[in-house]
């Protein structure tokens, strides 16, 4: 992204969007496969890695490649021009995380989309992440592995020695051949571990059946502990280390769906207090809710709505009203919303 100038005076200079990195190649007239097109898009927190879910259900996983550099400043200090480096990414791996199912109770279909990923807390070395499609939220856990290799079978026999390790390095035993008799010891193959690694995704939790809505939204709390799935009408609270119980902590749904005039649209934790959490609805409004104050949450702590001066509603300025997603600051001190039209920053005062 780069200011490009319009040469009058006064008024600020555009941007032009520029690609910084494209992966994946696309032949002349090849047309986008459906389950190729990215549904979410997720940071962590230390930008170091990147992780896409598509609509075929994978997760694929990128890595920061050009933070490593550790030039010293005395040196960038004499030179006479800044320096500026585009970050750069490449392909750590992909997984497969959801796939299509069908509801036979409701007869119906689900499809294997990831809707949202979220990062987790790192831990010996190892990325954790949350991804959920429609129904269920999977809990991931990326970690590189040392392979082990045979070298050889350890055998005092030189023909059967040769044998051997020619068994042990192709990695099959069909031609190996004993000796009449037997081998007048036992003894353990050696082993030796190669300096290859290959990174590992291994599924550690699944959430499931716990909404019967489609699921807009997930968002893990700062206690490593805890996150949140939320659908259209309702929120529920879950425990990484649990997937077979979860609290419902919001449920706007009325007794009479008739009477039903808005759903919730996203949800979001705050960043550093693990009791506050914030969700969007298709009215427009951000409630801002304190887990403290009642187990199950029906009032807010904090509203934030734009009222309409003019008193003209219609269809069409409800559905441009209606909030597509929040997310809070680092700081946790302001909330960014976005809907059809627009951006909105609300400022979160204690």
């Amino acid at each position: 992204m780069t200011p490009v100038s319009n040469g009058d005076v006064g008024i600020p200079p555009s941007l032009e969007w520029k690609f910084s990195q494209v992966f994946g190649e696309r032949a002349a007239g090849e047309e986008v496969q459906e389950v190729d097109i990215i549904s979410a898009i997720e940071f962590d927190k230390t930008g170091e890695h990147l992780a896409t879910g598509d609509r075929g259900g994978r997760v694929v996983l990128f890595e920061r490649t050009d933070g490593k550099d550790h030039t010293i400043r005395k040196d960038l200090e004499k030179k006479d021009y800044l320096v500026s480096r585009q970050p750069e990414f490449r392909y750590k791996t992909e997984f497969q995380s959801h796939e299509p199912e069908f509801d036979y109770l409701k007869s119906l279909e689900i499809e294997e989309k990831i809707n949202k990923v979220r990062w987790c807390q790192t831990a010996n070395g190892a990325l954790f992440l949350l991804s959920t499609n429609d129904k269920t939220v999977k809990y991931w856990k990326v970690q590189e592995k040392k392979i082990k290799k045979i070298c050889e079978m350890n055998i005092d026999s030189p023909d059967t020695a040769s044998n051997g390790r020619s068994a042990g390095q192709n990695g099959a035993a069909s031609d190996f051949v004993f000796p009449p008799g037997g081998f007048p010891s036992l003894r353990l193959p050696l082993q030796i571990v190669g300096h290859e690694t290959n990174l590992v995704p291994r599924c550690r939790r699944v959430y499931a059946h716990a909404h019967d809505y489609h699921i807009n939204s997930i968002s893990n709390n700062s206690d490593g502990e805890t996150f949140i799935s939320a659908d259209d009408l309702r929120i529920n609270l879950w425990n990484l280390e649990i997937c077979n119980q979860s609290f419902n902590i919001v449920d706007v749904k009325p007794v009479n769906m008739e009477d039903l005039t808005e759903v919730i649209t996203s949800a979001e934790f705050h960043p550093t207090h693990c009791n506050t959490l914030a969700y969007s609805s298709s009215k427009g409004t951000i409630r801002l809710i304190d887990m403290r104050q009642s187990a199950l949450c029906d009032t807010h702590a904090k509203i934030f709505e734009e009222h309409d001066t003019s008193g003209s509603r219609s269809f069409f300025t409800e559905i441009i009203a209606s909030i597509s997603d929040i997310k809070f600051g680092n700081d946790g001190r302001h909330i960014l919303s976005r809907d059809y039209m627009t951006l909105k920053v609300c400022s979160v005062s204690y």
